[in-house]
């Protein structure tokens, strides 16, 4: 008897160092795979550390979902697919994932946002009833990937309520569908619906966008080199002064955006360059100190300042455009807070590289508009844009 006790014992120490050596290789293999770089850089090693990932139960499905919390896009992709591989393998054998594992992942809101949806899709895969349950709680989640589903039912329904002749129900359904959207498309349909009922609807006011700023420009960016060189409003805003720009002195100028999503179109306030560089400043008067987002779309090269100090910014140009593009963290204080957004613009003459733009709107952390208390009404051109006429998005 004794002996078979000891027996036992080994055996089960062996397995718990087994699982140990197993934790550590898949723990080597993320770290390996986030590694992956541009231009081909690690993808042999990743490869291999792929069918690591590929290969391990489905219980460590969360594991490799919380790894892609500072994974960059092209390790999460790599990541992604060992998710899959190892789901549809469970799955096809007949094996459950761990959904409640994964519905704790997706509760955990600090979570990467893609990781969160793509572990809800996980869901739905095993159970599709239970993930439709689920869909209405995502409504003002702060992943827009999740509460997408979210507001669809609700324009759904909404829609379903106009054609059977309820008004008042419907209205309510797209103010609603207006209140939590964060897509495009969603918006739209939104606002479209609630204007054939004749009402107006002030959409810049609704999310938060700034309109008013005071831009400058252009200053050089020849062969991109605009980005990292520090021209005088980088050193101190002086809106009574004048600079020496890419083509003669330039001084500050208002501006105030007619576009029903904020666009700040330097082509229109500055006049179409390419090469160049230009500023837009703001006030923004906050009800009290504390956290803020701001959220911006560009599809150009941008930096941002808050009360001075550098936030981020991006080196990239002509990757899309969308609503809350970025997320940027900030702490605002109460009373006036300065805001400088950089936006550069290549020399690339093809069409669709002429935009030289930004949006810009400040929310909390689930994207509900944060409004300043120096908010000037919104244009009547911004309240009541022509149909079929140039949109920011």
């Amino acid at each position: 008897m004794k002996k078979k006790l000891v027996t036992t014992a080994l055996a089960v120490l062996a397995v718990c160092q087994l699982q140990a050596v197993s934790t550590a290789k898949l723990k080597e293999a993320v770290a390996t795979v986030k590694a992956v770089g541009g231009e081909g850089r690690g993808n042999v090693a990743a490869s291999e550390a792929w069918r690591t990932l590929s290969q391990a139960e489905a219980g460590s499905l969360v594991v490799i979902l919380s790894s892609m919390d500072d994974a960059s896009p092209l390790a999460a992709n790599w990541l992604r697919g060992a998710v899959h591989a190892i789901a549809d393998r469970e799955l096809a054998a007949g094996r459950k994932l761990p959904v409640a594992a994964l519905r704790k992942f997706i509760n955990d809101t600090e979570r990467n946002p893609r990781a969160r949806r793509f572990a809800f899709d996980l869901i739905e895969q095993a159970d599709a009833k239970l993930a439709k349950s689920l869909v209405p709680d995502f409504i003002n989640d702060p992943s827009v990937e999740l509460r997408r589903d979210a507001v669809q039912g609700v324009i759904d329904a909404a829609d379903a309520a106009k054609r059977n002749g309820k008004k008042d129900d419907a209205t309510r359904g797209y103010q609603k569908a207006l209140r939590y959207a964060r897509d495009v498309d969603q918006i739209q349909k939104a606002v479209g619906a609630l204007r054939e009922f004749g009402q107006t609807v002030d959409v810049p006011k609704q999310f938060g966008f700034l309109m008013d700023w005071q831009v400058v420009g252009p200053f050089d960016n020849t062969e991109r080199e605009g980005f990292a060189r520090v021209f005088p409003p980088e050193k101190g805003v002086q809106l009574g002064g004048a600079y020496p720009g890419k083509e003669g002195e330039v001084k500050w100028q208002a501006f105030t955006s007619e576009d029903e999503y904020g666009l700040v179109d330097m082509n229109t306030a500055l006049s179409m360059k390419k090469g160049v560089t230009a500023y837009a400043f703001t006030e923004f008067e906050a009800q009290a100190a504390g956290p803020a987002e701001l959220r911006l779309g560009s599809k150009n090269a941008w930096k941002i300042w808050v009360n001075g100090k550098f936030v981020f910014g991006r080196d990239e140009y002509h990757r899309g455009k969308r609503i809350d593009q970025y997320h940027l963290k900030v702490n605002l204080k109460a009373g006036i807070n300065t805001i400088l957004v950089k936006v550069c613009q290549d020399e690339q003459e093809q069409p669709w590289t002429k935009e030289w733009d930004f949006q810009l709107r400040v929310s909390d952390s689930t994207g509900a508009a944060v409004l300043a208390k120096n908010r000037r009404p919104t244009p009547s051109a911004a309240l009541n844009p022509p149909k079929g006429g140039k949109k920011g998005y």
